[in-house]
């Protein structure tokens, strides 16, 4: 039983991630974003309420994507659900549609992460969603590792 349960139960968020993704809603609604920092707000499949997640975007010839590092994550199953969202960058939100791209098409834009967002590299290491911190190991990685394209509307 508890094989099972390692394939459906996803990595407990630390209670410093959950401050500091609390510190980022706030840092936001001050107007002041940090770094590459946006935020997501999806509605939630089941319940209907709005959800708001930190995301740090990657851009690749003018595209806008974001990766998770959890993917059993509440949020990915919203984004899908939904197909939109709301992109929050300090004060300024923009509505968006939320594209998930086809396992096939994932590796370039998962090399770019660790380039791009050194600072949340971490995260998938700790998770075991990659197994190190280079671009490569994020390409290999890219099929497991949901990605949706950011499309404004």
């Amino acid at each position: 039983m508890s094989e099972i349960m390692a394939t459906t139960t996803r990595p407990p968020v630390s209670p410093f991630l959950k401050f500091g993704n609390k510190m980022m809603q706030m840092f936001h609604s001050m107007g002041m974003p940090v770094g590459p920092m946006h935020l997501l707000r999806v509605k939630g499949r089941v319940s209907g309420r709005e959800f708001t997640n930190p995301v740090a975007p990657v851009k690749i010839d003018g595209d806008m994507y974001i990766l998770q590092a959890f993917p059993k994550s509440d949020w990915v199953k919203n984004v899908r659900a939904a197909g939109r969202g709301t992109m929050i960058r300090g004060r300024k939100a923009r509505p968006v549609q939320l594209i998930e791209v086809p396992e096939a098409q994932r590796g370039r834009i998962a090399r770019e992460f660790p380039t791009q967002v050194p600072m949340g590299v971490g995260i998938f290491v700790k998770n075991g969603v990659v197994a190190d911190k280079s671009p490569e190991s994020f390409e290999r990685a890219a099929p497991g590792i949901p990605i949706f394209r950011v499309v404004p509307v």
